[in-house]
């Protein structure tokens, strides 16, 4: 489990195809930058870019995991060297800053603008349809790691297809120390629903 709250800012430094070649997956090498890993041990998970990954391989300033075919094919940001969004799994000892957050992707969104307003910025994300029934106003959600609150949340007709689009505030320490000033409109994005919304929906949607 993690909190959403991003600890450091990585680098991917290599991407190698597994030994079964690309249909296999990759093995990614992540430069941990200010993240300690004195305490990470093989096996242990950390969330990159809000997708939970076991590490493999460990140095004193890096990691190595492994990455799917299916992961690659349900995430962005795996794939290629770049900087990514980095938290440790949550520890009972944690003070719970964001909110509960398990690192498995439920879609890719698109983001529509990204404007600033005053000394913040308005994130706007186009979100598949079928995440809007878990997107709500003052909820939560997490873009590329980072637990943030929705603060505006409409379903459309986007013309290829409905989407549901979700606005976020990003304040001026959030943008400095994520990778999220990197996106532009356009750009790909990987969303988790919160977790609490993911088993009320099921509860409801349960047979009997």
């Amino acid at each position: 489990m993690f909190t959403g709250i991003v600890a450091a800012v990585g680098n991917i430094t290599s991407v190698a195809p597994l030994a079964g070649g690309l249909d296999a997956g990759v093995r990614l090498a992540i430069d941990a930058g200010p993240l300690p890993l004195a305490d990470v041990a093989l096996g242990d998970s950390i969330a990159i870019n809000g997708a939970c990954m076991t590490v493999v391989e460990k140095t004193a300033s890096s990691f190595t995991v492994d990455v799917s075919r299916e992961s690659l094919s349900k995430t962005v940001g795996l794939d290629a060297p770049g900087e990514v969004n980095l938290e440790k799994a949550l520890t009972l000892a944690e003070r719970l800053g964001g909110h509960l957050v398990s690192g498995h992707v439920d879609g890719l969104g698109t983001v529509h603008s990204f404007e600033p307003v005053g000394e913040s910025r308005e994130l706007v994300i186009d979100a598949p349809h079928e995440l809007a029934k878990f997107l709500a106003y003052k909820g939560s959600v997490v873009v590329n790691g980072v637990s943030l609150t929705v603060n505006r949340v409409e379903d459309l007709d986007a013309g290829a297809g409905k989407v549901c689009r979700f606005s976020i505030n990003l304040i001026p320490h959030t943008i400095e120390v994520t990778t999220l000033k990197h996106l532009r409109a356009g750009s790909k994005v990987n969303l988790e629903i919160d977790l609490i919304a993911r088993y009320v929906e099921r509860m409801l949607s349960a047979k009997g």
